[in-house]
């Protein structure tokens, strides 16, 4: 008896990760996530489920990061109701995303009826904040390197990645066979997370491809975030900083405490405008069993590390409003990280047209999203049905990636003690997973593939 798995996501893009294993009578669900970018591929979000939710006996989520775990609200609605298992972290940063993922579907919903932009009438949401809780009510946390049962004859365990807090990598053995989920792997010898940890052997591996055709600026961003900084006090403006709430956000926070208490900038107002990564920060802060050892330093002796010395949260949609009177100099962290919806919206409608603005990408932008649109040099931009000129400088660094690049994805792979029987790039765009397969096969000589979406491949038996 073997174990089969087919790619439904993740495979040729880096959103809507989604992988089905089939072993003996159990089906499990590597991931839930949601399709994002392009047209096409958020379209995928409507159609009907690729696999019937309620022929499913577990779904095992690698961390909370909504092109992972978006989907989950709409699977419980078409009738999952097995238990969805991931890292402690994960479970707490998951009652965060859902629901704000959640409300926003309804307003996005709400907004496109009240002005008739819908080809649907009424437009619905995908989910509704009533489904996100459905799902939150299904999540059993399971500790790294805890083996658990999510299935008959499946055994699983979970160990630490270093993405985001509780990212995990996911091992699977079944039918005689184990099986390796990378997860998105994070990086070396970064600010706030522990290094990846070392995985030893695998009859197949899925490995997340997102850079796997690039390698990313040395040092941890701090350079070129303290030149943002410095230009923005220089033209006594704004610097705009689109961040994913869970996890760019600490990160830049953190690094700006740095950079001040080395006298490296000024201490200028920043502003945390999201709600999630105002919960996402708290949640952090409750989980120093993954902090590196320099945030364990600095929690040790009693600082606050996600907190420069003139720090502001804007909680709420008024608290928000009142940034676009602030003369600068002045720094808005705000979500989404690609400039796909929430609140960094409204700033960048006010202010991308006034040249003194300075707007930093500090994450990867997916093509299709106005993140990329900036980043690769647009003159306009569309938000809110309006076009908006783009007379503001933007910057850009991959320094602060929390995906590992092509060299330490190898270096990662090169902790295996063999070589899987089988190996596929997942969750990256087609240049990228072959640039990885091909230093794979070329470094490592291990069989590898970049995985096709729809295929369903076996799972090779464990070889002693």
């Amino acid at each position: 008896m073997t174990a089969t798995l087919t790619f439904l996501g993740a495979a040729g893009t880096v959103t809507g990760a989604k992988f089905l294993l089939e072993a003996a009578s159990a089906r499990l669900l590597l991931e839930c996530g949601l399709f994002q970018g392009l047209a096409e591929l958020q379209a995928r979000n409507w159609a009907a489920p690729p696999v019937d939710p309620r022929t499913l006996r577990a779904v095992l989520l690698s961390h909370a990061h909504i092109d992972h775990s978006g989907y989950l609200p709409r699977l419980v609605r078409d009738g999952y109701g097995g238990p969805i298992y991931c890292s402690p972290g994960t479970a707490d940063l998951l009652r965060i995303m859902l629901p704000d993922a959640a409300r926003l579907q309804e307003e996005e919903a709400e907004f496109r009826n009240r002005q008739g932009r819908s080809r649907h009438q009424p437009a619905l949401p995908l989910f509704t904040t009533a489904d996100a809780d459905q799902a939150l009510a299904a999540v059993s946390p399971v500790d790294f390197g805890r083996r658990f049962q999510p299935g008959p004859g499946v055994s699983a365990r979970f160990a630490l990645s270093g993405h985001i807090l509780g990212a995990s990598i996911v091992e699977v053995e079944a039918a005689g066979g184990r099986l390796v989920y990378s997860g998105d792997l994070g990086r070396y010898g970064v600010p706030i997370t522990r290094d990846p940890d070392p995985v030893l052997e695998a009859d197949m591996l899925l490995v997340e491809s997102t850079y796997g055709n690039r390698l990313h600026a040395g040092g941890d961003g701090t350079a070129v975030l303290q030149a943002a900084v410095e230009r923005a006090v220089a033209q006594r403006a704004a610097l705009l900083v689109p961040a994913f709430a869970i996890g760019r956000a600490q990160d830049i926070l953190y690094l700006l405490r740095e950079l001040e208490t080395a006298r490296r900038i000024p201490s200028v107002p920043v502003y945390l405008d999201s709600p999630m990564g105002i919960e996402a920060t708290a949640a952090y802060a409750r989980h120093p069993e993954e902090h590196d050892t320099d945030l364990a330093r600095v929690t040790a002796a009693g600082g606050t590390p996600f907190a420069p010395a003139r720090f502001h949260l804007a909680r709420t949609a008024d608290d928000s409003k009142r940034l676009n009177g602030l003369d600068g100099p002045v720094i808005v962290i705000a979500g989404s990280g690609m400039a796909t919806g929430g609140r960094i919206l409204h700033h960048l409608r006010l202010r991308l047209p006034d040249p003194r603005t300075t707007v930093l990408f500090v994450g990867y932008q997916a093509a299709g999203t106005r993140g990329r649109l900036l980043r690769d040099g647009a003159k306009e931009l569309r938000i809110f049905g309006e076009v908006v000129p783009v007379r503001a400088t933007i910057m850009e660094t991959d320094a602060l990636s929390a995906h590992a690049d092509q060299g330490e994805l190898l270096r990662w792979l090169g902790g295996f003690r063999r070589a899987p029987g089988m190996t596929y790039c997942v969750h990256g765009e087609p240049q990228a997973a072959e640039a990885l397969r091909e230093a794979i096969a070329t470094r490592l000589g291990w069989p590898c593939a970049v995985a096709v979406d729809g295929e369903r491949v076996t799972v090779p038996g464990g070889r002693g």
